[in-house]
């Protein structure tokens, strides 16, 4: 089969190999469509290193093409979208709920070879039946979807109440989508304007700030107040974003963090004490019920995340496709096989 091997930074290799073999308890999966991430984006310019050359990718979809032993309850055929990220279920983490922030999660695309592939093989439980009324665009969203309502489960905020969302990339906009399709009223913010009018067309009002960190601080912070949003969901991934957001909360809201900026940010503690202000970590999302959730979400047609693919390339076309990734005008690439 042909696989992207990451071999260093900005040098992803389409190599031969063999086709891989399920294990006890595996599938294998014939892809078709697999989504490209931001944290594919960051591996691929080298922010962060790989121990040695991997298949990266992890937004999979594609039908079950060998069943390992004592896989039971599965069929050849069957189409499926993959739940990349494996806890040990072994671990404190794990065995207090926990097992988003497992420290021997088995991740694809990272310490295992990921779904830019032909095929790919994964625990049979991490391979989620799709219902033949979603399509496979929509499926190939689900995972990033899954990270967004996770962030957004995280929170105390409920439908009905105002959020604020800091930073439009795919998972910005997904959670846009999903805050407004169910109840809630959401306020964005974003630099790039494309992604800004695509979150107002879907019923987004826009909050434009510029200047500073003080002075885009005391623009949203009065927007904020004003319309009294109790929630503010950090999904740039950037500290600018991370410091604008606690700077600006209003008195009593709750900080999600859903971006994954590697550098520090800065906060004031008095503010954050006296205020009553609540930062919320959300990571990746809990298993089985997110995704489980999340397609049932998309089957009742509550929500259609595939409005956030923006074009589609072979996956001859990798390296091209990373490259204009890493240039931020799209919302979701989806590479095809």
């Amino acid at each position: 089969m042909k696989g992207a091997f990451l071999v260093n930074p900005n040098d992803i290799r389409l190599l031969e190999q063999e086709v891989p073999e399920p294990k006890y308890g595996e599938i294998r999966i014939k892809l078709n469509q697999i989504g490209i991430c931001g944290s594919d984006v960051h591996l691929f310019l080298g922010h962060r290193k790989l121990d040695k050359a991997t298949i990266i990718g992890h937004e999979g979809v594609g039908i079950i093409d060998k069943i390992g032993e004592g896989v039971e309850g599965r069929r050849i055929g069957e189409k499926v979208v993959i739940e990349p990220n494996f806890p040990c279920f072994k671990c404190k983490h794990c065995m207090s709920g926990h097992g988003n922030i497992c420290i021997n999660k088995r991740i694809l695309g990272i310490n295992e070879a990921g779904c830019f592939a032909e095929y790919v093989v994964i625990p049979a439980n991490f391979g989620w039946e799709i219902p033949s009324e979603i399509s496979d665009a929509d499926a190939v969203t689900i995972e990033p979807t899954a990270v967004a309502y996770h962030a957004l489960m995280a929170s105390k905020a409920k439908p009905g109440d105002t959020i604020a969302i800091l930073g439009l990339g795919a998972i910005g906009l997904l959670l846009t989508h999903l805050a407004l399709r169910l109840g809630y009223k959401v306020f964005v913010t974003e630099i790039n304007q494309e992604k800004l009018n695509k979150a107002v067309e879907m019923g987004a009002i826009p909050a434009v700030a510029a200047g500073n960190l003080e002075e885009q601080s005391h623009v949203l912070e009065k927007i904020w107040l004003e319309n009294d949003v109790c929630a503010v969901f950090e999904c740039a991934g950037s500290a600018f974003t991370a410091s604008l957001a606690t700077d600006a909360a209003p008195r009593g809201s709750e900080i999600v963090l859903v971006g994954l900026s590697e550098k520090n940010a800065t906060f004031r503690p008095l503010k954050i004490a006296r205020e009553g202000i609540t930062i919320v970590p959300s990571i990746i999302y809990d298993h089985p019920f997110d995704f489980k959730r999340v397609i049932q979400l998309i089957a009742s047609k509550i929500i259609q995340p595939s409005m956030i693919i923006s074009s589609y390339e072979p996956l001859s076309n990798i390296s091209a496709a990373l490259e204009r990734a890493a240039q931020g005008n799209e919302s979701k690439i989806v590479i095809t096989i």
